[in-house]
């Protein structure tokens, strides 16, 4: 994976604010704002072997990130621990598929999952959404040919996201991620 250096001149949309902590309308209402900026969005430097990613000054605090995704990549299940969050697509087409079913926080390593849980969301550009906390989720480029690029916001910043693998309706804990995993 590449990690490319920030950009110096962040426009005022990703300037940090001061106050209470930021709201999933409040994310959602950034990285709205963040992936309307042309000139942020088209100097994330691609690369088609692995997803790119710049970090952000979300609003409150938050943490945010601009994210490149090559033709057939994606995340795998996760989910952000006690943080809530919002992402949404500056270019190309994601696709978000995500359980519709409060999950235990800690203690468990397998679940069996019920009947009706799954949702699935394409996500063309300018199309995102908002979520709460301990969303499992997993976000797919499944474009064979174009790039993707959204931006992520998330508050409290990300204290850990823990990585699930699934077999039909067993969902089952592989790995948690400290942010000094992935900074």
């Amino acid at each position: 994976m590449s990690v490319p250096s920030p950009s110096p001149s962040l426009p005022a949309s990703v300037s940090p604010a001061a106050g209470p902590a930021p709201t999933q309308t409040e994310l959602l209402d950034f990285v709205r704002r963040t992936a309307a900026d042309t000139e942020l969005i088209a100097s994330l430097p691609l690369d088609p072997e692995g997803r790119t990613w710049v970090r952000l000054q979300g609003p409150g605090g938050s943490e945010a990130w601009l994210i490149g995704w090559p033709p057939g990549t994606g995340t795998g299940w996760h989910d952000h621990a006690d943080s809530v969050g919002a992402f949404l697509t500056a270019s190309g087409e994601l696709t978000e598929n995500s359980l519709a079913a409060r999950l235990p926080t800690d203690g468990w390593k397998t679940l069996e999952l019920t009947e009706g849980v799954d949702r699935v969301r394409r996500l063309p550009a300018g199309r995102g959404r908002a979520f709460g906390r301990h969303h499992v989720h997993e976000v797919l480029n499944e474009s064979r040919e174009r790039h993707a690029i959204s931006v992520h916001a998330y508050y409290p910043p990300l204290p850990r996201i823990r990585r699930y693998s699934r077999t039909g309706q067993v969902l089952r804990l592989e790995q948690v991620e400290r942010p000094e995993d992935w900074q």
